[in-house]
């Protein structure tokens, strides 16, 4: 299947870095961060990560790239959260989210499964802030975050643990139809974590010093 977003030829890693040379590092960035969310996604529900649904919803027109932009989100999940991306179908190419750190006898797959959310909440959180402390429904538009369909929605037929406790508030925006919904902080992301602490997540996801965004970084200083 998809067999237009396949890799046909493994590239070596000298015709990489060529390939690196000509593309935007702000938009292998870019992809980088699209990826670490699109893991933790498709992890919280569930459903086997694939290297054709990397290449086809993420990767895209940057598959040349596409080992350099897994190496950089696999960096970045083993340094920021402990986890590890795992083949465990060489044939069919299906990964999973593995946690690196160390358990105490008798722990199970749910220190993986609370790590794994706990990364897609710091994702939820940083993309709010660097919106202006404020998102609405559908936002971004190529990610499924915040999308009405996704499992982070607030249908009363099928919420998802992070609104179960007050994490995030959910504020009904007046006059739309069909109903959508703006997010903002809650008051236990605000006592857990810092807008420092996000900016920092941002940054060394986009490789990018903090003050890069200099509105937020006078923002997470003032607060901090």
């Amino acid at each position: 299947e998809d067999e237009d977003f396949t890799l046909s030829l493994t590239p070596t890693h000298t015709q990489v870095q060529r390939n690196l040379e000509r593309r935007s590092q702000d938009q292998v960035n870019q992809k980088v961060s699209e990826l670490v969310q699109f893991l933790f996604v498709k992890d919280q529900k569930k459903i086997p990560i694939k290297r054709a649904d990397i290449l086809k919803k993420v990767i895209r027109e940057y598959k040349d790239v596409y080992s350099e932009i897994v190496n950089r989100a696999g960096k970045i999940l083993q340094q920021v959260f402990g986890l590890q991306l795992v083949e465990i179908d060489s044939k069919h190419h299906i990964y999973i989210l593995t946690s690196n750190l160390p358990r105490a006898n008798g722990e199970n797959m749910r220190q993986d499964n609370q790590t794994a959310k706990l990364g897609l909440l710091m994702v939820i959180l940083s993309f709010i802030f660097m919106k202006g402390n404020s998102a609405k429904d559908g936002e971004p538009p190529k990610t499924p975050t915040l999308s009405p369909t996704s499992p982070l929605s607030p249908s009363p037929h099928h919420q998802h643990p992070l609104f179960q406790v007050p994490y995030l508030e959910i504020t009904p925006i007046p006059l739309t139809d069909p109903p959508e919904f703006k997010y903002q902080w809650g008051p236990r992301a605000a006592k857990e974590t810092s807008k420092r602490d996000v900016l920092r997540f941002v940054a060394k996801i986009q490789g990018k010093d903090p003050m890069f965004w200099m509105s937020q970084y006078n923002e997470a200083e003032a607060s901090s």
